[in-house]
Formats: C-alpha cells, structure tokens, sequence
C-alpha cells in the first residue's frame, strides 16, 4: 500500500504547565476527506496548527509521504504543500480580495511592480469557483460569510496537497455551503487530502471517509464512516451520553399572555423596514432566514448599534428612547453578537476584566478606582453559575476553549441583569456538550424572567431550542412559526420567498 500523506506519531504538545495534547496518532490517506471531531479543548485546532506550522510539537514526529520533516513555519507547510483554512477569519481587512487570496505568493516574488491586472484576473478565476464576489472590493465591506469564502478561496490559490478546513461552513449559507462541499468531492477526486474539522454530523456522514476522535488532548479511535453512527461519534467525544441537545419546550397552556418586549415598525432605511414582533415572558423567540437577510441587522437596530429612523422599542410597555448602546444596557436590553472574538470579548484580558467591562460604574469607588475584590467576587459568581471550566477568573479568555469563551461572553451580558438578551448565533463553532449547556441555560434563564431572542443559521436550534420563529426576508418579517408549524420545510420556503404563514403580531 501507499504511505499515506501525512502520518502524525506520538504528537505531545506542553503549554507551560498544561497539556494540550498528549501522544496522539493521526494518519491522512491520498485523496480523502478525514473528519476529525472532539469537543472544544479536546486538542483539535492545536494539531493543526502543529501541522501547519504555527505551532511546534514537544514531542513526537510528522511525516509526509513517509519522510520525517520538521514544519518550522507557516511557510514550510505551505512549501510541503499544507494549507490551513481557520475558523476564525485572518485576513486583513484594508486590502483587497484580490490581495488577500494571494499574499504568499506576492510575499514570494522578487519583481518591482505588481500586474494588478493579472492579479486579479487570476483571483476572480479561483472565487467564481465559490461565489460571486468582486475580488477588486476591499475585504472590510464584505460579511462575514464572504470573508470565510475568501479564507477558503485562499487556500485554493495554494498548490495544496494538504487542505485543512476548521469549521469552514460556520459561516455560511446553505447554498453556499453546498457549493463548498462541491468543491471538496472535486480536490478530493483530483487527488488532494482533506482534514475537515466540524461538530455538524450531517456534513461528516455525508462528506467524509473517515473520522477520528479526539478527547481531553487525547487520541480515542479512528473509524470508516460506513462503520459507526453519528451517536456513536458524539458518545465518544464527550465520554458520555448526551441524552437531551435540548431542553423542554414550553407546553401547551404554558406560554404567558405577559410581553416583554415590543418592537413596533423600526426601520433603518437600508437594511430592514417596517418590523414589528413581540417577545412573551418564559419564551424563546427564534429568529431565521439566509445569511444576509437583515436579520443581525434588526437586532443592532433594536438595540443603539445601528441608527433607526422609526419605528418603537417597548420594554414590559413602556416606550424606550435608545440612540446608542450604552441607551440600551442602561434600560435592560444586552446583544451577543455573532463574531464572539471580533466584538463578544476581549480575549487579551482576564475573565474578571471581561464579565464586568459592561457595567465598571457600579464596581467603581468615589475616588474612580476600580474595586478589584468586587470585580473577582462577580465573576466568579457568574463563572459558577454558567459552569465556566478555567483555571481562574484571572485567566486570559484566550486559554479557555470556544465554549466556555462563549459562556464568558454570555456572563458579561448577565452581569448587568439585563430584562432582554437578543443572542446572534449563539452557539456557532462550539461542540456538541457545550452547546447543550448552553441551550439548557438559555431555557432557564427564559424561565427566571429574562427575555430571550435567539438568531440562528442552524435549523436544527431554531426548531428544537425556540417556542416560536419569525423568518426574515430581505429586511421584512416574511411569516411567523408557531410550535405546530415549525419545519425545515416550513422555515425555508418562508425565508426564499416560496411561503406564507402568519404575520408576526402583537396579539399575546
């Protein structure tokens, strides 16, 4: 047989005092898409930053096609013909597509001038493959969405033998989604070797070959896709049964006739118009539609983000007067954004520094010094409740793995005890077990009181977490789900424009 591509043995990786992974193997065959699955912190990202060369190992030895090599840099496994794709977006936003996809390459060549020209004919040839983006725009104007297939894109400019995808649909639409998974069937039948990382099972059972699982930094199995079920693969990512990824909906009867929260025709004149809904007390209100639909954008609206030129925001019945977000903390409304590291958290500073930076007035003394045993205090509270695994609320956020990052960014919003929480995306790119803590939190958080919105490009959540669904299409509130209405099918042909459902009220 064929050695295989790249062989990983006996892998340790050390942090200090903390192991990160520990003696793993992993081996990638020609032509394969090789799922690889864990919880967050299981050592997933670190192996391929090892591979890719931003890290280097403590131990162990890499191969590529059966030769030992050491992967000093970036540019080394780029060299070897290794591309890594990261979850998180690491482009730089000033410049152009064009010059984004190929930076290597302009980095590597000795010429005076650049052909600007070719540049970016050659760059729109390789985007056209994903998506109809202008690569002469700057990537600072394109969403999120377009700058994770700009990520991908890049990657393709490569000459990879090696393609590394962490999470690549994360971000995406489903169509565009689907033509991402075209193109991984075509590199894979054109020989290349594909590491795909994601807890979405769907996208693994339907892609990959094979998957290896990893837990606690640890190597656990590697099986053929045919040969196990996406239960098992859960089960032995976490070590343990996940019996419910949802909690209780509320039952019949149980929803209260009290609001909440109104929103009555806002408008920005760009991206939403005429948007009305109501949020019920003990509910979890969803809120669906495509990537692009203006349904973060309503959200920003509700709350001082975004400038609003009409339309009424009633918290528990009375009109609230919000120009900027510091307005809206102030009267009891919080926003989690979808871009957790971009804007949901500082991940240079401590956990403490992080759960308080909403509300420092109320931690400050007369003199205008900050109260430092208060401010810990708080934290750990907070860090208790939501079950936070850290080493101390004095730990950077940084060192904590995606979901207790994402528990942290939830316990800021808690700390100023907020009447609404309107949560975007709230459990992007984290996996299986935390997102069950995080869903169970948010239903009993529903049920002490506060007011939950939840906006959600997983259809899955929105149908198992949320008691309603409003879908939005091309800024307007298209339709309303009740809990005997909710489908994928229903949810879809609401958000293309296909169906009809009952407008959203303020009826209770």
């Amino acid at each position: 047989m064929a050695e295989p591509v790249l062989t990983i043995h006996g892998v340790t990786k050390h942090f200090g005092a903390v192991r990160a992974l520990t003696d793993v193997d992993f081996t990638l065959e020609r032509g394969e898409v090789h799922a690889l699955c864990g919880e967050n912190g299981a050592g997933k990202s670190t192996l391929m930053n090892i591979i890719a060369g931003v890290l280097q190992p403590t131990e162990g030895e890499i191969r590529v096609d059966g030769k030992a090599v050491r992967i000093s840099s970036p540019a080394a496994a780029q060299t070897l013909g290794i591309g890594l794709v990261h979850q998180e977006i690491a482009l730089c936003p000033d410049a152009t597509v064009a010059e984004n996809m190929f930076m290597a390459a302009t980095n590597r060549r000795r010429a005076p001038f650049m052909n600007y020209r070719a540049l970016e004919r050659d760059a729109q040839a390789v985007m056209n493959r994903l998506a109809a983006i202008d690569v002469r725009g700057k990537v600072a104007d394109l969403p999120i969405s377009s700058q994770q297939l700009v990520e991908i894109a890049k990657a393709l400019t490569l000459d990879c033998r090696v393609l590394i995808l962490d999470e690549p649909t994360a971000a995406l639409t489903e169509t565009e989604a689907q033509q991402l998974f075209s193109i991984i069937r075509t590199l894979k039948a054109n020989g290349i070797s594909i590491i795909y990382i994601s807890h979405r099972m769907a996208e693994i059972f339907s892609l990959c070959d094979r998957v290896t699982v990893f837990r606690d930094g640890r190597y656990v199995c590697t099986d053929h896709i045919a040969d196990v079920t996406p239960d098992e693969v859960v089960r032995r990512m976490v070590g343990r049964e996940i019996t419910q990824l949802y909690p209780d909906k509320l039952k019949s009867g149980e929803a209260s006739a009290e609001t909440i929260l109104e929103i009555d025709r806002i408008s920005d004149g760009a991206r939403f118009q005429d948007v009305s809904f109501d949020l019920r007390k003990g509910e979890i209100l969803g809120i669906g539609g495509l990537i692009g639909s203006g349904r973060t954008e309503i959200a920003e609206g509700i709350c001082g983000l975004r400038p609003r030129i009409a339309g009424t925001v009633r918290l528990h019945g009375d009109a609230q007067k919000i120009t900027a977000y510091a307005d809206a903390v102030k009267a009891g409304i919080v926003y989690l954004s979808e871009d957790r590291k971009g804007s949901g958290i500082f991940l240079e500073l401590s956990i403490a520094q992080n759960i308080s930076v909403l509300d420092l007035k109320a931690l400050t003394n007369p003199a205008g010094l900050l109260k430092r045993r208060a401010e810990t205090a708080l934290a750990e509270n907070f860090a208790r409740r939501l079950a936070v695994r850290m080493a101390g609320v004095e730990a950077p956020v940084k060192s904590l793995s995606g979901g207790n990052q994402q528990k942290v960014a939830i316990a800021k919003q808690l700390a100023v005890e907020p009447k609404v929480i309107l949560m975007d995306e709230p459990t992007r790119g984290i996996d299986v077990g935390a997102k069950a803590e995080i869903h169970r939190l948010l239903r009993d958080l529903a049920r002490s009181g506060i007011g939950i919105v939840v906006i959600s490009s997983e259809m899955p959540e929105l149908l198992g977490l949320c008691d309603r669904v409003l879908v939005v299409r091309e800024g307007r509130i298209a339709g309303e789900l009740g809990a005997d209405e909710m489908s994928e099918e229903a949810v879809i042909r609401l958000a293309s424009g296909m169906g009809t459902a009952k407008a959203a009220s303020h009826a209770a």
